[in-house]
């Protein structure tokens, strides 16, 4: 079906995606020694790394973390701001919508007041991968493609029609899933063209490029100062000519910033030692170690930090 973007129905799809992503996951006050962590889609960023931060953290902490695959970002805010997730990875833009009531319509004047800022980490790059032999070059011919825009109520989604609007592309079929999913759409050419937000490189994306050649859209000249005019949390990006397998050149594109997020319900101690136990280990990390650091942690970090992070960070 053409694209016709209603954001009040997938904000409401992600709060329905998070109460049913809830079976089997401890989360809540911050209570006990057992704090849910919510992440992203298997195969993006997210999940990879929050396994890293769960291993650092239970071996410096008293604390056990339960990692817990989700939509992303907007389905872990919304589970952040009911007090159903005690940690999430988010992407700055949607944290400073949520925590602000702005920028999407269902945000306006109902902000999410109790959302707390841990820790920005890395740029999640914007990919949007086609096939090599799609004929699709720019943005702009997306236009009547089916494109796969991530799953519903993801901050992908959010980024990718924020572009395809900025490009004048109106006039698509739209498909959801996450990554894992629009990897396998686009080997078997069930989509034209998906994007994948994530820090490179992505796995889903890895693996698409080891089976199948693969091209990447640029997303740069007077439409990258146009899509940054319009929304002041994207920044220039590139992908580095052999980050996936037949990239034979760099690529332009924007990105957002991945960051960790809490709420005002948990204790100040806990957040605390969550923090130290990461950012005093960086160098155990086996995803995005050369972004995430201490030095710059709170760069781009778009709302109130949580005392147990100030404590920290100083």
């Amino acid at each position: 079906m053409s694209s016709h973007f209603n954001r009040r129905n997938f904000v409401k799809a992600a709060g329905a995606a998070g109460i049913a992503g809830l079976a089997g996951c401890l989360g809540g006050d911050g209570g006990g020694n057992t704090l849910s962590w919510y992440a992203g889609g298997t195969g993006g960023t997210y999940y990879p790394l929050s396994g890293n931060f769960k291993t650092i953290v239970e071996e410096n902490t008293d604390y056990s973390l339960q990692v817990q695959s989700t939509g992303a970002s907007l389905e872990n805010v919304s589970s952040l701001n009911r007090k159903e997730a005690d940690f999430a990875l988010i992407q700055n833009d949607i944290a400073y919508f949520a925590s602000n009531g702005t920028g999407l319509e269902e945000f306006e004047g109902e902000p999410m007041e109790g959302v707390r800022g841990v820790a920005t980490l890395y740029p999640e790059t914007i990919h949007v991968i086609t096939q090599a032999d799609s004929g699709l070059e720019s943005i702009a011919d997306l236009s009547g493609a089916t494109v796969n825009t991530g799953a519903p109520g993801s901050g992908t989604q959010v980024n990718a029609l924020q572009i395809l609007e900025a490009a004048g592309v109106s006039d698509f079929n739209e498909q959801n899933s996450d990554f894992a999913t629009a990897a396998d759409q686009l080997r078997d050419g069930d989509v034209d063209a998906a994007f994948v937000v994530g820090g490179w490189p992505v796995g889903s994306i890895e693996d698409l490029a080891t089976t199948n050649d693969i091209s990447l859209i640029e997303i740069s000249g007077d439409l990258r100062e146009n899509i940054k005019s319009e929304a002041e949390w994207f920044a220039d990006d590139t992908v580095p000519t052999g980050t996936y397998d037949g990239l034979d050149s760099d690529t332009d594109t924007v990105s957002v910033q991945a960051m960790i997020a809490t709420h005002d319900g948990i204790d100040e101690e806990i957040v605390e030692a969550v923090t130290t136990a990461i950012f005093d280990h960086t160098g155990n990390l086996d995803y995005k170690a050369d972004f995430i650091s201490a030095d710059s942690a709170q760069d781009g970090m778009p709302i109130d930090l949580h005392p147990g992070a100030e404590a920290y960070f100083g």
